[in-house]
């Protein structure tokens, strides 16, 4: 008889939880959604936020170490006998790092190696602008001057 009793305990006290949790949730029901925002009320997208989802186009110019990587990529492809991809990795590395002039002078032989006189002597011309007193100075002016002489050859061709 006793275990009767503590059946039925047990049972009354499993359906006094089953019913008070049951009528908590009855009580409680989860909250509304919030409501969608309106088109005029979206906050509108500002140019070179820090998410990481960005284009490289949205990507702040300045990257001085994205440009050492550059000008050694640009540096192998132009030994590998690739100007072309030298030049995009070397005017990469002019982008950002605005004020360093050694890409341009890479640029200049890349355009050299490729046969385009006219933006070798460009490139050389801008490198020695920027960085006036260069240690290999003296040998880009000359550079310059036999590039200068042969444009002005092939002009005198046609």
């Amino acid at each position: 008889m006793q275990r009767g009793m503590v059946r039925a305990t047990v049972l009354t006290g499993l359906a006094a939880i089953f019913l008070t949790a049951s009528h908590a949730w009855v009580q409680n029901p989860p909250p509304p959604p919030p409501p969608a925002p309106k088109a005029q009320d979206a906050p509108k997208p500002t140019p070179n936020s820090d998410q990481g989802n960005q284009t490289d186009a949205d990507q702040p110019k300045f990257d001085p170490l994205r440009a050492e990587r550059d000008i050694e990529v640009g540096k192998y492809y132009l030994n590998k006998g690739d100007p072309d991809a030298a030049i995009d990795r070397f005017l990469d590395a002019a982008d950002h790092k605005p004020g360093d002039a050694t890409p341009y002078r890479y640029l200049g032989e890349a355009y050299e190696k490729k046969g385009q006189k006219k933006p070798a002597v460009k490139a050389y011309q801008k490198y020695l602008d920027m960085y006036p007193k260069a240690e290999d100075g003296e040998k880009i002016r000359k550079k310059i001057e036999k590039l200068q002489k042969e444009i002005a050859k092939d002009k005198a061709l046609s």
